[in-house]
Parts: C-alpha cells; structure tokens; sequence
C-alpha cells in the first residue's frame, strides 16, 4: 500500500510569511530606518529577525511529521534515504550559490572583500555559522547561509534520534536541546557587550526552535486543529504581539548590541518561541480553500527566494545605487530606497528564485522522489 501524501499548503503560505519577515528587516540594512522619526516602523520591521526561528521551527515540525509518518508505515525509518533527500535538497542550491560568490569576491571588489579560506571551508562543511559566532559577519551576500548551516546540523542528529529510541527519546532530546538553548543564553546574558554577539548565529540557542517543531509534532499524532478564523487572527495578532514585546522591551534584537538583563534575554527569547507557536496555530489546519495557490507557490520557493535576497538587495541598493535614485526622481519618488527600489527587489528575488526551482532544483527534486517513502509537497 502506498503511503498517502502529507502536503499542508497553508504551511507553506506560512513559509512565504517567515521569508517576508526577513526580507523586510533586510532592507534595513543598506537602508537604515530612523528609529526617532519612524518609531512602529522600525520595529515593526526589526522583528523580521524573528522570521529565521520561525522557519526553524516549520522545518523541524514537516521533517519530524514525514519520519513518524515513515515509521509507523513501514515500521521504521531510512536514515540513510533521509541524508539523501537532504542533500538532493540543499546541497545543490547553497553550494552553487556559496561558490559563486566566492568567485565574485575574488575577482571583482563590487561584492565586499575576498571570503578567508577557513571561511571558505567552514561554509562548505555547513558550520558557517560557527564561524560567524567567533569570527563576526563575513562578507554580506553568503551571511544569510548561517541559517542553512544550523539547520543540517540538527538534520545529522534528528534520524538518528529516532531510528535508535523511538519517540520516547525524541522527546527527551528535544527537552534536553530546549534546556540547553536557555542555558546558553544565560551564558551570553552574564557576559553583555556593545560589539557583536556570536549568540544570534549559536546552533545551540536556535536548538528551542527545532526542538519545539519536533514535540509539536509528537505531541499532535498527526491531528490538526479546527479554529474559527477570528480565533486564527487573534493568534496571529498575538505572534506578532510577543515579538514586539521581545525586541522592544527585552531588547533581543539577533546581532545588535547585548546589553539586556538576565531577566531580558530569558523572557526575550521565551517571547519569540511563543510567538512563533502563535503564528504557527494561527494557519495550522486552515482550510486549504483559504490559501491562495499563488502564495503557497511563493512559499514552496522560499528557500531560493531566501538564499538570493539578500545578494539582490547589495546589487540594486549599493552597486546600482546611483542609478536607481535618478531614476526614482525622474518617476517623482524621492525615497526610492522605500518604493521603487524595494519593489524591484522583491520581483527580481522572487523572478531569480522561480528560475531556480523550475530549472536547477526540481532536476534534483525529481530524482529525490526516488528515496522518499512518504510524498510531499515535492
């Protein structure tokens, strides 16, 4: 018998929210909002930092949904097709894409400075983002592969887990991995600083996020819940309230300066798992005749979208800068960092990752299906 696919399209439309959370705190950037002057716009703009866990949180929740659903199918699960399916996954994308930047550093000085080999080899391993926990932001364009970096090292542990004890030891890890997250941001509370802090890049206190998708995922057998749409609003409103309150008042603002208490940090990055609970309820079980087929699409490329964004906004905020505000005067658009510009960005990102799923991804993709054992949404 053939297992019956496992597709929530609301999740992706979901997916799509977490990439416009990001894409908009980006902007700030090479664009940088007066917070004096534009008070609710600048913070309502910088918890987009908080779209990153969000989609730590999807990831670990559909991954930890298609191995239960494997197991109790076929009575246990394929660690080694699950590598595959990672790699034919990611791979492909992000190292093409790491190395061409690589490449465009080397050669040209418009994309920032040479990329250091240790740099280089740390990125290509997947522990980018350790690098950057000890070593500061890199060079702009390959900066948003930290993300990809945490993510594969959870997904090394995650099969293991449970092909060796089950559910019972799923959950265990992920409370463990949960009182571990907190444990590290005492660590980076007890030692504040004005510079840069490794604390937004650590694996360990992004581990919450994966481990709260995975007992969410344990913790539902496969059910989903049936809200009215007020009650689905009123969790989106709070989702949104909770990460206000953790970048306003408990000042957890990702690579910002860390000057917030103990008492801050720890209800700061509290505020952020419960907002993302919130936004994660507020479109779980909807009906997929409220999604939109055009946003759950934008969702399913979001990766693309995400890896290509942030090297978009660098080529049309600083490379072609000077031509973007003559044009924007002659169109009578003054701030054309916050118009014109802005909606360039976004078609050409969204254009860019079109192109890379329907003709470098989905070849991989394709040859993916061979090693799944429960359909999805590829």
């Amino acid at each position: 018998m053939t297992p019956q696919r496992y597709y929530r399209p609301e999740l992706d439309v979901l997916r799509l929210c977490a990439f416009l959370f990001v894409f908009f705190v980006h902007r700030m950037d090479l664009a940088p909002v007066d917070a004096k002057h534009y008070y609710w716009g600048y913070h309502l703009s910088l918890v987009g930092n908080y779209g990153v866990p969000l989609f730590f949180f999807l990831s670990a929740f559909l991954i930890t949904e298609l191995l239960i659903r494997e197991q109790d199918s076929f009575g246990k699960i394929n660690v080694r097709s699950f590598y595959i399916r990672r790699i034919l996954r990611i791979w492909p994308l992000y190292l093409t894409f790491f190395f061409l930047i690589v490449l465009l550093t080397s050669v040209t000085s418009h994309f920032g400075g040479n990329i250091p080999p240790k740099a280089q080899l740390a990125f290509t391993l997947f522990s980018g983002n350790w690098y950057i926990t000890f070593n500061e932001w890199q060079s702009y364009c390959i900066n948003p592969l930290w993300s990809v970096s945490v993510e594969e090292q959870l997904y090394i542990l995650l099969p293991l887990v449970l092909f060796f004890t089950g559910k019972k030891g799923l959950k265990i890890f992920s409370f463990f991995a949960i009182v571990l997250s907190y444990l590290v941001i005492l660590y980076y509370a007890q030692r504040p600083t004005e510079g840069f802090s490794g604390q937004w890049t650590n694996s360990f206190v992004h581990f919450q996020f994966f481990a709260a998708g995975i007992l969410v995922s344990v913790f539902l057998k496969g059910r989903q819940p049936h809200l009215n749409f007020l009650t689905r609003m009123v969790l989106f409103a709070t989702g949104y309230a909770c990460w206000l309150a953790a970048s306003i008042i408990c000042e957890v603002n990702a690579d910002a300066p860390h000057l917030a208490t103990i008492a801050q940090s720890v209800s700061g990055w509290f505020l952020i798992l419960a907002g993302v609970l919130s936004f994660f309820f507020s479109f779980f079980g909807s009906s997929e005749k409220r999604m939109p087929a055009a946003l759950a699409y934008l969702g399913r490329i979001s990766y693309g979208m995400y890896v290509f964004h942030i090297t978009i906004y660098w080529i049309i905020y600083h490379i072609f800068k000077a031509e973007l505000a003559t044009f924007s005067n002659k169109m009578g658009l003054g701030e054309w960092k916050n118009e014109i510009g802005f909606v360039i960005v976004f078609l050409i990102t969204v254009t860019i990752a079109m192109l890379s799923y329907n003709y470098f991804e989905k070849p991989f993709l394709r040859l993916k299906t061979r090693f799944t054992f429960i359909p999805s949404r590829d």
